[in-house]
Protein backbone atom coordinates (compact mmCIF):
# COMPACT_ATOMS: atom_id res chain seq x y z
CA UNK A 1 0.00 0.00 0.00
CA UNK A 2 1.10 3.49 -1.09
CA UNK A 3 1.55 6.17 1.72
CA UNK A 4 -1.06 7.78 -0.33
CA UNK A 5 -4.48 7.37 1.31
CA UNK A 6 -7.58 7.23 -0.60
CA UNK A 7 -9.92 10.29 -0.24
CA UNK A 8 -12.93 10.99 1.69
CA UNK A 9 -16.01 13.08 1.12
CA UNK A 10 -17.96 12.46 4.61
CA UNK A 11 -17.39 10.99 7.75
CA UNK A 12 -19.67 9.69 10.35
CA UNK A 13 -19.40 10.15 14.28
CA UNK A 14 -21.10 9.82 17.72
CA UNK A 15 -19.53 11.33 20.32
CA UNK A 16 -20.62 9.61 23.99
CA UNK A 17 -18.70 8.88 27.36
CA UNK A 18 -17.43 5.98 29.08
CA UNK A 19 -15.26 5.62 31.87
CA UNK A 20 -12.14 7.30 30.88
CA UNK A 21 -14.07 10.48 29.53
CA UNK A 22 -15.29 11.90 26.11
CA UNK A 23 -15.08 8.73 23.37
CA UNK A 24 -15.59 10.06 20.10
CA UNK A 25 -16.19 7.26 17.22
CA UNK A 26 -15.68 8.00 13.41
CA UNK A 27 -16.17 5.36 10.58
CA UNK A 28 -16.37 5.51 7.21
CA UNK A 29 -18.43 2.72 4.43
CA UNK A 30 -14.62 1.08 5.29
CA UNK A 31 -15.15 0.31 8.68
CA UNK A 32 -13.61 2.41 11.88
CA UNK A 33 -11.62 5.22 11.46
CA UNK A 34 -11.22 7.10 14.86
CA UNK A 35 -11.57 5.90 18.63
CA UNK A 36 -10.87 9.59 20.36
CA UNK A 37 -10.47 9.88 23.89
CA UNK A 38 -10.61 13.26 25.93
CA UNK A 39 -12.45 15.18 28.72
CA UNK A 40 -14.90 17.16 26.36
CA UNK A 41 -17.27 16.45 23.83
CA UNK A 42 -15.56 19.88 22.01
CA UNK A 43 -12.39 18.47 22.79
CA UNK A 44 -12.54 15.01 21.10
CA UNK A 45 -14.38 17.07 17.71
CA UNK A 46 -11.41 19.39 17.46
CA UNK A 47 -9.05 15.99 17.26
CA UNK A 48 -11.21 14.73 14.98
CA UNK A 49 -10.98 17.79 12.61
CA UNK A 50 -7.33 18.05 12.97
CA UNK A 51 -6.74 14.43 11.99
CA UNK A 52 -8.87 14.59 8.82
CA UNK A 53 -9.29 18.13 7.62
CA UNK A 54 -11.67 18.66 4.46
CA UNK A 55 -13.72 16.20 5.31
CA UNK A 56 -17.60 16.64 5.81
CA UNK A 57 -18.27 15.24 9.74
CA UNK A 58 -22.16 13.71 9.71
CA UNK A 59 -23.14 13.07 13.07
CA UNK A 60 -24.81 9.72 13.44
CA UNK A 61 -25.56 7.03 15.78
CA UNK A 62 -24.28 3.57 15.24
CA UNK A 63 -24.79 0.40 17.39
CA UNK A 64 -20.78 -0.32 16.93
CA UNK A 65 -20.65 2.68 18.86
CA UNK A 66 -21.88 1.12 22.02
CA UNK A 67 -20.08 -1.98 21.46
CA UNK A 68 -16.62 0.08 21.43
CA UNK A 69 -17.48 2.11 24.26
CA UNK A 70 -18.79 -1.29 26.31
CA UNK A 71 -15.24 -2.80 25.53
CA UNK A 72 -12.96 0.51 26.65
CA UNK A 73 -15.22 -0.25 29.97
CA UNK A 74 -14.65 -3.80 30.16
CA UNK A 75 -11.94 -5.33 28.18
CA UNK A 76 -13.63 -8.43 28.25
CA UNK A 77 -16.01 -7.62 25.64
CA UNK A 78 -14.05 -7.28 22.54
CA UNK A 79 -15.22 -5.10 19.90
CA UNK A 80 -15.32 -7.27 16.13
CA UNK A 81 -15.12 -4.70 13.74
CA UNK A 82 -13.48 -3.43 10.36
CA UNK A 83 -11.21 -1.03 10.44
CA UNK A 84 -10.15 2.03 8.17
CA UNK A 85 -6.44 2.22 8.93
CA UNK A 86 -5.27 5.81 7.67
CA UNK A 87 -1.30 6.09 7.89
CA UNK A 88 1.81 5.50 6.41
CA UNK A 89 2.76 2.00 5.12
CA UNK A 90 5.21 2.27 8.82
CA UNK A 91 2.66 3.06 10.92
CA UNK A 92 0.02 0.47 9.12
CA UNK A 93 2.66 -2.17 9.84
CA UNK A 94 2.96 -1.18 13.48
CA UNK A 95 -0.59 -0.72 14.08
CA UNK A 96 -1.49 -4.40 12.64
CA UNK A 97 1.41 -5.63 14.98
CA UNK A 98 -0.10 -4.05 17.99
CA UNK A 99 -3.87 -5.46 17.51
CA UNK A 100 -1.28 -8.97 17.91
CA UNK A 101 -0.86 -8.08 21.65
CA UNK A 102 -3.09 -10.12 23.63
CA UNK A 103 -5.09 -8.51 26.18
CA UNK A 104 -3.16 -8.20 29.47
CA UNK A 105 0.27 -8.28 27.61
CA UNK A 106 2.60 -5.73 26.82
CA UNK A 107 5.77 -5.30 24.50
CA UNK A 108 8.36 -2.77 24.84
CA UNK A 109 8.57 -0.43 21.55
CA UNK A 110 11.67 -1.78 20.78
CA UNK A 111 10.15 -5.45 20.26
CA UNK A 112 7.52 -4.33 18.39
CA UNK A 113 9.60 -2.94 15.71
CA UNK A 114 12.00 -5.91 16.09
CA UNK A 115 8.51 -8.07 15.22
CA UNK A 116 7.93 -5.93 11.78
CA UNK A 117 11.22 -6.50 10.53
CA UNK A 118 13.04 -3.52 11.84
CA UNK A 119 12.21 0.25 11.47
CA UNK A 120 14.28 2.72 10.19
CA UNK A 121 14.39 4.97 13.51
CA UNK A 122 13.49 1.36 15.51
CA UNK A 123 11.70 2.22 18.31
CA UNK A 124 11.20 5.71 17.40
CA UNK A 125 9.26 5.21 14.56
CA UNK A 126 6.93 2.38 16.70
CA UNK A 127 6.72 5.94 19.48
CA UNK A 128 5.83 8.36 16.54
CA UNK A 129 3.20 5.54 15.12
CA UNK A 130 1.73 5.18 18.16
CA UNK A 131 1.71 8.72 18.45
CA UNK A 132 -0.44 8.77 15.07
CA UNK A 133 -2.66 6.43 16.10
CA UNK A 134 -6.44 7.22 15.72
CA UNK A 135 -7.87 4.17 16.91
CA UNK A 136 -7.81 4.12 20.76
CA UNK A 137 -7.89 0.89 22.13
CA UNK A 138 -9.08 -0.54 18.67
CA UNK A 139 -5.16 -0.42 18.09
CA UNK A 140 -3.91 -1.09 21.19
CA UNK A 141 -1.00 1.31 21.99
CA UNK A 142 -1.56 1.65 25.04
CA UNK A 143 0.05 -1.88 25.42
CA UNK A 144 3.16 -0.94 24.72
CA UNK A 145 6.02 -0.12 27.12
CA UNK A 146 9.35 1.47 27.63
CA UNK A 147 12.11 -1.29 27.81
CA UNK A 148 12.53 -0.94 31.73
CA UNK A 149 8.85 -1.83 31.60
CA UNK A 150 8.19 1.91 32.31
CA UNK A 151 4.98 3.63 31.32
CA UNK A 152 5.63 6.05 28.16
CA UNK A 153 3.50 8.56 27.17
CA UNK A 154 0.20 8.03 25.28
CA UNK A 155 -1.57 10.10 23.05
CA UNK A 156 -4.99 10.20 25.37
CA UNK A 157 -2.83 10.69 28.55
CA UNK A 158 -0.58 8.17 31.23
CA UNK A 159 -3.38 8.09 33.40
CA UNK A 160 -6.00 6.83 30.95
CA UNK A 161 -3.23 4.34 29.81
CA UNK A 162 -2.39 3.30 33.46
CA UNK A 163 -6.56 2.50 33.50
CA UNK A 164 -6.44 0.25 30.55
CA UNK A 165 -3.77 -2.02 31.82
CA UNK A 166 -5.73 -2.26 34.68
CA UNK A 167 -8.54 -2.90 33.07
CA UNK A 168 -7.10 -5.66 31.22
CA UNK A 169 -4.80 -7.41 34.12
CA UNK A 170 -8.02 -7.53 36.13
CA UNK A 171 -9.74 -9.39 32.91
CA UNK A 172 -6.91 -12.28 32.83
CA UNK A 173 -6.63 -12.77 36.56
CA UNK A 174 -10.50 -13.64 36.57
CA UNK A 175 -9.80 -15.74 33.95
CA UNK A 176 -6.55 -17.38 35.84
CA UNK A 177 -9.04 -17.37 39.04
CA UNK A 178 -12.20 -18.82 37.18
Amino acid sequence: MSDRLPSMDTLNYSVGTSSLGWTLVAWTDNGVCAVLLGDGPAEVIADLEVRFPRVALVEAYSTLVDSIIASIDDPSQPVDAPLDLRGTDLQQRVWRELRTIPVGATASYGEVAKRIGGAPRGAKDVADACAANALAVLVPCHRVIRSNGALAGYRWGVRRKRALLAREARVINCHHAA
